[in-house]
């Protein structure tokens, strides 16, 4: 296939597309949609055909013996991520939110803290709060332009009423892949304070040339409080399958993750569960390989132009498709900066502000699209703050 195909999603239930006039006044007609997390590429063909076999057989009941979508999970664990992991630990939730969710109401309490390295990822503070939870934030320090932990200051916020830390791996928005060292810090940091350590690694497949996914799995020493998330839905753009993995090795977290399943009445949807056992497979590999070299691509095009324009900043991706783009530069105001992206740019981003302590000064920028759409992207950004250069 080809990732320069671009392909019309507006009137198609689109919330990328379809709610971008809504929610920021950017009109649906000439606006480029660049905010939510999903691509605007087709899956790799070995997905679509499992779509097509699931249509021509056309009876869509009860999902049973699920054996091969399990081996197939287990396969690219290993094969993509040198990480071995058994059927048994693996629970598919309806994607990794409600995955966050329920590890929220499985291992903590109305009132518990859950720590949050902020900026990050926006859905994490809405389902703590709504599940009457506090949200602890530790604001990560910017070191020349890259997020950095510092787990003395942290340390010193925890007043004990923590009981979880949600860790964002590889990072949205800044796209950091953490080093081996930092993982171990955030382990560590979870012993410390007696904290469930959830790491949602949804973008370990998104990792650009010259860097490294390491699995928190991998750190020894934190099977007992550790709950991995993965999932398919970034990696192959089919987030409308809401479809998630939550993996715990330790046997009594996995009970207690399971009792709560089972009195939600939780069970996966068929369609998540044919299209992800397509997915992970040597052709789904193959398409992903092309993908990131694609996305690779676009990621050079957005910062080089991004970064010529004076006062714009735009982080160096390690991971992801989501750059953030910081203004500080300019002197605007928020809602200046952001006035001349949404109106005079016309492009719909993510504001930073959403994302938590340390967002205010930056906008996120959705780049897994045609790359004639982040060039026009480009050349509107560049217009829109013609005044500075």
């Amino acid at each position: 296939m080809s990732f320069d195909e671009i392909i019309d999603r507006r009137d198609t239930h689109c919330a990328k597309w379809d709610k971008m006039e809504a929610l920021y006044g950017v009109p649906r007609d000439e606006g480029i949609a660049m905010w939510v997390a999903d691509m605007d590429f087709r899956p790799p063909q070995v997905v679509q055909d499992a779509v097509r076999d699931m249509h021509d057989h056309g009876i869509y009941g009860y999902f049973g013996d699920d054996s091969k979508y399990l081996s197939a999970i287990q396969w690219w664990m290993e094969n993509r991520h040198g990480w071995k992991i058994a059927p048994e630990w693996v629970f598919t939730t309806h994607g990794l939110v409600n995955g966050t969710a329920m590890c929220v109401d499985a291992f903590t309490a109305p009132g518990d803290g859950v720590v949050l390295f902020t900026p990050v990822y926006h859905a994490f503070a809405k389902v703590i709060e709504a599940a009457g939870r506090k949200v602890v934030e530790c604001e990560m320090p910017l070191t020349n332009g890259r997020y950095e932990m510092d787990f003395d200051t942290w340390d010193a916020q925890m007043t004990g009423d923590e009981r979880m830390v949600i860790l964002c791996s590889p990072h949205n928005p800044g796209g950091r892949v953490w080093t081996r060292a930092e993982l171990k810090g955030v382990a560590e940091f979870a012993k410390r304070h007696d904290l469930i350590l959830v790491s949602d690694e949804i973008h370990h497949d998104l990792v650009m040339p010259g860097n490294t996914h390491i699995p928190m799995a991998a750190i020894d020493g934190i099977t007992d409080r550790l709950v991995m998330m993965t999932a398919t839905t970034k990696t192959f753009n089919i987030a409308g399958s809401h479809s998630g993995n939550v993996i715990i090795e330790d046997p009594d977290l996995r009970a207690q993750f399971g009792n709560r399943m089972m009195a939600l009445g939780l069970s996966p949807n068929s369609f998540g569960l044919f299209m992800a056992t397509a997915a992970y497979s040597p052709q789904g590999a193959a398409w992903v390989d092309d993908l990131v070299s694609y996305l690779d691509g676009n990621r050079r095009l957005f910062d080089d132009a991004v970064n010529a324009i004076p006062g714009l900043a735009s982080m160096n991706l390690e991971a992801t498709y989501l750059a953030w783009v910081d203004f500080a530069g300019t002197g605007m105001a928020r809602e200046e900066f952001t006035r001349r992206v949404q109106d005079d740019a016309r492009i719909a981003v993510n504001h930073g502000p959403t994302f938590g302590k340390g967002g205010d000064s930056f906008l996120r920028f959705n780049i897994a699209t045609p790359r004639a759409q982040v060039q026009e992207a480009c050349d509107r950004l560049a217009k829109a703050f013609g005044d500075l250069q």
